[in-house]
């Protein structure tokens, strides 16, 4: 009975002993090998919305926190948490957020089953990628939406999907430009643009106006008409494809007009017009000088108006006024 009880005593004592040499152990290790955190990166951490998407180029919100805090990213680079975020990161790192527009994917396709035409019928796997490997995809465009939903498959925000005229659709208000379907994307048909810009050029293809042609209605033929017309130089053919600059675009949308194809979208019942406060108005005609389409007119020192069948709502007009006389409607 003693022997039991002196062993099961020593066997405390043993435990007991090399627990508190293993705990010592492992408080030195603690402390030794300790990974030293920067609190502003878990503040940052802590505002960040958590989608962990990789959209703001950095291995998920933890990551882009850690870069912040140490000077790396920029602290409006997350993209799913927009202006909000970026103004709470800002004060975190006492910094004043830079302005920056919201960015938002878009199909640069208009490829649909009436405007494109098909090289054959794909009955394989219903993915972009597998289908793009048998002679680049079905379509007659190598450059165009194959529609299999590819990129639908890697979206975690629902925000695209393949509409009824068979290619990818994105929906702008759910989109954070997170950039996983258009890294998904095989025919690199995917772009982000400014979210609310109204004209966008709707075509990928990179081939002369011959084979655009030949292969799809609604095509860049690459003629320069856009490139000509256009008053603020907004817009250059590059590789045969019309390229808009978006930080010079008005959306004037006298490309969308003058394209022979429709390759430019824009609803021109959208079109802004200048509208003139009489009241305020002093007659400088500065207006009327920077006008590219004679819109306004007026004389010296009295109200100018405008005819607003001629205005084409760039705005030029609204960013000259001193008396702030002039508004976009």
């Amino acid at each position: 009975m003693n022997m039991n009880i002196n062993g099961l005593i020593y066997s405390t004592l043993s435990l007991g002993g090399m627990g508190l040499i293993f705990g010592a152990g492992l408080a030195y290790a603690s402390q030794k090998f300790a990974v030293e955190i920067d609190p502003k990166a878990v503040a940052v951490r802590e505002v960040l919305p958590g989608a962990n998407c990789g959209g703001c180029g950095y291995p998920g919100c933890d990551g882009f926190a850690n870069a912040v805090a140490k000077g790396e990213a920029k602290v409006n680079g997350c993209p799913v948490g927009g202006s909000e975020t970026a103004e709470k990161v800002a004060e975190i790192m006492g910094l004043v957020v830079e302005d920056s527009t919201k960015m938002i994917a878009h199909v640069i396709c208009n490829g649909t089953c009436d405007n494109a035409r098909e090289k054959y019928e794909y009955i394989g796997i219903q993915d972009c990628k597998a289908a793009n490997i048998v002679n680049g995809g079905s379509k007659s465009c190598s450059f165009g939406c194959l529609g299999l939903g590819t990129c639908v498959d890697v979206c975690p925000f629902d925000a695209i999907f393949i509409n009824d005229k068979g290619i990818a659709e994105v929906i702008d208000d759910k989109c954070t430009a997170c950039g996983n379907c258009i890294e998904a994307c095989p025919k690199n048909v995917i772009a982000l643009v400014p979210y609310g810009q109204e004209v966008i050029v709707d075509c990928n293809s990179k081939d002369k106006g011959k084979d655009v042609k030949a292969s799809c209605d609604v095509g860049c033929i690459g003629c320069k008409i856009c490139e000509k017309n256009c008053p603020f130089d907004a817009i250059h053919v590059v590789d045969n494809l019309a390229v808009i600059d978006y930080e010079k675009c008005t959306e004037c949308m006298i490309c969308v007009e003058k394209c022979p194809t429709g390759a430019i979208a824009g609803n021109l019942e959208n079109r802004k017009k200048a509208e003139i406060d009489e009241e305020a108005c002093i007659g400088c005609t500065l207006c009327t000088k920077v006008c590219p389409v004679d819109a306004i007119e007026g004389e010296v020192k009295k109200p100018h108006k405008v005819d607003v069948e001629k205005c084409i709502g760039c705005g030029a007009c609204v960013e000259k006024c001193p008396k702030d006389a002039i508004k976009l409607k």
